[in-house]
């Protein structure tokens, strides 16, 4: 058992450059702070950068399940808290709240699962007793059951597709495409979707209609690296009021490999408000194409 603080907590400034066109700090950036958090939190009990290059191990992010529940402005300070809630043979959940510093007002909760890998050979190994026990948490859960990652219905006729390539800007020291980046690929490929059936960014903005993620599930299934040519796949279903849900598909065109899947709640609300509002009914009619039955 490690006699270190089971959970670390962590304080990020927005930049103003973290926001977004509505003002908002960029779903990604979310991620972000997670990483970031769950380095120190590593570090705090011993398992820092330069220890993993020791040991010849490294972590990989396998799947992301966040929930945002308040947006982040400029100049709001978020904390960060986050510990290890369970252990499998080879995986870790790591969870986390967000709070807004002072007031305590709930941002976002999340959970990671993460795989350990060899370094060398890039594959999964068995996570070793003392590790386990450097993170030890007193809510952590070996084996805990894990939720299924939804399946997406047939896809439409109206099924919409966009490609990328892997910029320099986009991978990280582990050589690949970072885990936060793939949410920007899926907000760039929402505002593509929504352009190229009559109602880009600045038709909605006119409108007074913003869409936000309200939680994002995302599996990471292969790394994308630099010059790798993506192709990005979106479809909506479950319409309801104010909601809609998009499932994503992110495949490498060489070899069609599925690199990352994505199941999306997002939002309808006011700017003026932020609030939830109805969908607008001129929005899901040219959108019809691009619905699931």
């Amino acid at each position: 058992m490690s006699s270190i603080i089971p959970y670390l907590e962590r304080p990020f400034r927005v930049r103003h450059y973290e926001c977004d066109a509505y003002g908002h700090v960029n779903h990604a950036n979310y991620l972000r702070y997670m990483q970031e958090a769950a380095f120190d939190a590593s570090a705090a009990v011993g398992y820092d950068v330069a220890r993993y290059l020791a040991i010849g191990r490294q972590w990989l992010v396998r799947e992301t399940d966040i929930t945002y529940q308040r947006p982040l402005i400029y100049g709001d300070t978020v904390i960060v808290k986050t510990w290890v809630a369970d252990f499998r043979r080879v995986r870790s959940r790591r969870v986390y709240e967000l709070r807004l510093a002072g007031s305590g007002e709930p941002v976002a909760t999340a959970s990671t699962e993460w795989v350990l890998l060899d370094s060398a050979t890039l594959r999964p190994v068995t996570i070793p007793p003392e590790m386990i026990a450097a993170f030890w948490h007193p809510d952590a859960t070996p084996g805990e059951r894990r939720e299924p990652f939804p399946q997406a219905p047939p896809p439409p006729p109206g099924t919409f597709r966009t490609r990328r390539r892997v910029e320099w800007r986009d991978i990280d020291p582990a050589q690949h495409v970072n885990n936060a980046n793939y949410l920007a690929y899926i907000e760039e490929c929402n505002l593509q979707v929504a352009a190229a059936h009559d109602w880009p960014l600045s038709r909605l903005m006119a409108e007074g209609v913003g869409i936000v993620a309200r939680r994002y599930r995302i599996e990471y299934r292969e790394p994308a690296l630099l010059d790798d040519e993506l192709e990005v796949t979106t479809f909506v279903s479950d319409v309801r009021r104010a909601t809609a849900v998009r499932h994503y598909a992110i495949t490498r065109v060489a070899d069609n490999a599925l690199l990352a899947r994505a199941h999306v709640l997002w939002v309808f609300v006011d700017l003026a408000t932020s609030q939830p509002r109805r969908i607008p009914t001129e929005f899901m009619a040219a959108l019809r194409p691009n619905v699931a039955e």
